[in-house]
């Protein structure tokens, strides 16, 4: 997906299976501002390549710093107002890992003075300036089972501010000053397609759902000391790789069955499942009560974020071609 601040639009693509590209684009007219390439291609399992061979991780903007996750797990820091590199950590060979299969999936995330990433089939804390590892933990192993599909997010939760992630067969929290694990909770998926990004839904309550399991809201509990993943309810439907939108209590996004559904975060409780299908994903972004959908068939959905119906305000198509990339 791409990322702006005032000026600029940065977008990355893979260039002739070859190279990775990141453009910017003056925000006003479209024009390119600079653009960096290097090699970095690979190509993923045959049953993910419909979706494309290309580049995945959003990248993170912080300043006049650019964060860009690589295919082949490096993470590259670009000065974002000229195109010079800051540095470059590449996770397999810092710590052996493996390649990982379905690439650097995961998108940084900012925090401070640190950037967190899942990456070398595990998680890490890196120094933004200098890209100097602070922990790295939390390695469930490289390869198919340890390249992550979500990106990390930070929390409060049980009184305890963490970090937050969704690898491909748990979700757990992990200690920001020390990278160890707080809590776990195994997650139920086909081949570990845990794809969501885990989101918060109130009061120590996390959110998600998994291909080939179910939609589950998950409270962290401190107790004797310690915490503890207690799953709160479970419902029956199968979420795939949108992320939701958390709205007034309720959760909305799109199914594996290519459906939207909309449930309440406190009961689990189903409100609406639409009758139309969809595309095969949905990238969303909100404003107030206002949720626009970009429906990997090009279509650009405008619906209201109310648990009485699915309520559409405006649709338009904006490309002919499939539409991976998340929306801005």
């Amino acid at each position: 997906g791409p990322v702006m601040n005032a000026e600029r639009v940065f977008i990355t693509e893979t260039v002739d299976k070859k190279r990775e590209q990141v453009t910017a684009l003056r925000r006003s007219d479209g024009s390119v501002v600079w653009k960096r390439d290097w090699e970095g291609a690979m190509s993923v399992p045959f049953f993910a390549r419909s979706n494309g061979d290309w580049i995945r991780a959003t990248p993170a903007l912080d300043g006049d710093t650019l964060y860009v996750a690589g295919m082949r797990d490096v993470l590259v820091a670009l000065n974002s107002t000229d195109d010079s590199e800051r540095w470059r950590l590449d996770f397999v060979k810092r710590f052996g890992a493996d390649l990982p299969t379905f690439g650097f999936v995961s998108s940084p995330l900012i925090d401070g003075d640190s950037v967190y990433v899942q990456a070398g089939g595990g998680v890490a804390r890196l120094r933004k300036a200098d890209g100097q590892v602070v922990w790295h933990g939390a390695r469930d192993g490289g390869g198919m089972m340890g390249s992550a599909f979500g990106s990390p997010v930070i929390l409060t939760l049980a009184g305890k501010r963490q970090l937050v992630v969704q690898a491909r067969t748990r979700l757990f929290g992990v200690a920001l000053e020390d990278g160890a694990e707080l809590w776990s909770l195994p997650v139920e998926s086909f081949r570990g397609m845990n794809i969501l990004t885990p989101t918060f839904a109130g009061k120590d309550r996390l959110f998600t759902a998994a291909y080939g399991g179910k939609t589950l809201g998950i409270d962290i509990r401190l107790e004797n000391g310690g915490f503890r993943a207690v799953p709160a309810w479970e419902f029956k439907a199968q979420g795939y790789m949108t992320s939701p939108i958390i709205h007034e209590g309720h959760a909305y996004l799109q199914l594996r069955s290519q459906r939207a559904l909309c449930i309440e975060l406190a009961t689990g409780a189903e409100k609406w499942t639409t009758s139309e299908s969809f595309g095969k994903y949905w990238s969303m972004v909100a404003q107030s009560d206002r949720i626009l959908a970009l429906d990997e068939r090009g279509e650009l959905i405008l619906f209201k974020a109310t648990p009485e119906k699915f309520d559409v305000l405006s649709r338009r198509k904006v490309a002919e071609s499939d539409a991976w990339a998340h929306l801005a």
